[in-house]
């Protein structure tokens, strides 16, 4: 049988990875996962429930559902990014989002431009649909590298993708780099893909987005989802907006993939939009609360950090222990049983990091915090 040629040197993520090592110890404490530990709102669990009962599992429009589509548009207009309710396509999670619309723009061999480090599923699938990832970077106070986007889009990058805020740094957009990239992008052929599941999670007073420039819109994809901000990852309802010449050729993918998203967690979205955003406006400032104490013990561990301003990660450097992030996350874990992510696993400027997900409680992350102190004095001595 002759496996697609593009698929046999792609792996599953190093995230993935590294947990299914994590669940063959009992009683760790993890910091792996982005997924917050919250239950789902009551309002939408009793949505998901009476969508049930009044039989309304049956196939949607491949769209999805006009009702959803149209609270997704007024709930964008906040973040002063406009699309229709005609512009947005309700996908099965962000991922497929990210697949689905990656797969409309891609041939073989074009470049494709990506954040490093950043979310490891852009590289996979780049490689899968037999493109070149081209990498931009960050400074240490997690701003662009802007040499490396300028780099990256005179060597001919067909798409930009975009993560803000970001997996696995946490850091937003801000307004100065933006406008840089507006100015860079604006007269360019370069299509650019906007992957922003982590709006809901922006720290700062203004939120940033190159999508909030009209004039860039026709050559543009905005991702959303719901999976963060309600915390139901397993219902997997994502979004895509765009522009409807795109938007034809993307519910084709789409279509023949999943025909529709799920019809009982699009009316979980749903009412979530309409009744829940009180609840996610809770849970955004426990994770504040929760990132702010985090970043206070690494600082007093003298652990090199940079404070993230919006999603739930933090991405401290190990360099100074001089073991490799996969050494010093497998040791962590069996020595103190608790569980964070190699840095690694984050594709091409990883290494030297770790990922820290502040999505547990409070006392998780104490016990978690304490364990860390206690294991860098001994790999310190």
């Amino acid at each position: 049988m002759e496996i697609l040629d593009t698929l046999k040197n792609v792996q599953i993520t190093g995230i993935r990875r590294f947990y299914n090592e994590m669940s063959r110890f009992k009683n760790v404490v993890s910091l792996t996962l982005g997924e917050p530990d919250f239950p789902m709102p009551e309002g939408v669990k009793t949505a998901v429930m009476k969508a049930i009962m009044e039989n309304k599992t049956r196939y949607t429009s491949n769209s999805g559902l006009e009702e959803l589509r149209e609270e997704i548009s007024l709930y964008l207009k906040k973040f002063n990014i406009n699309y229709e309710k005609d512009e947005v396509l309700v996908t099965v999670g962000g991922s497929e989002a990210i697949f689905a619309s990656l797969k409309a723009l891609i041939n073989k061999g074009d470049k494709v431009l990506i954040p490093s480090p950043g979310y490891p599923a852009y590289e996979g699938i780049i490689k899968i649909l037999g493109a070149i990832p081209i990498y931009y970077t960050f400074n240490e106070d997690l701003s662009i590298n802007r040499e490396s986007i300028i780099n990256g889009l005179n060597c001919g990058s067909k798409i930009l993708i975009m993560s803000f805020p970001s997996n696995p740094l946490g850091n937003v957009l801000s307004k100065e780099d933006k406008e840089f990239l507006y100015g860079e992008i604006k007269n360019r052929d370069t299509f650019i893909v906007s992957d922003e599941i982590y709006a809901n999670l922006c720290y700062e007073e203004e939120y940033h987005s190159l999508l909030q420039y009209e004039d860039i819109k026709e050559k543009s994809i905005y991702i959303g989802g719901f999976s963060k901000i309600f915390s139901m990852t397993g219902l997997r309802i994502g979004y895509i907006c765009t522009n409807s010449d795109l938007y034809k050729e993307i519910i084709k993918v789409h279509q023949y993939m999943v025909t529709c998203a799920s019809s009982i967690s699009q009316y979980g979205a749903l009412a979530g939009l309409k009744y829940c955003l009180d609840d996610a406006q809770i849970m955004k400032e426990s994770f504040k609360k929760r990132r702010d104490y985090v970043y206070e013990r690494l600082i007093n561990m003298n652990i090199d950090v940079t404070l993230p301003k919006g999603a739930f990660y933090m991405f401290p450097s190990i360099k100074k222990f001089n073991l490799t992030s996969e050494e010093f996350c497998y040791k962590f874990l069996q020595d103190k049983r608790v569980g964070v992510i190699p840095g690694n696993a984050f594709p091409n400027s990883g290494e030297g990091y770790v990922r820290i997900s502040y999505a547990n409680s409070i006392n998780n992350l104490k016990i978690a915090m304490d364990k860390l102190e206690s294991f860098v004095k001994i790999i310190n001595r």
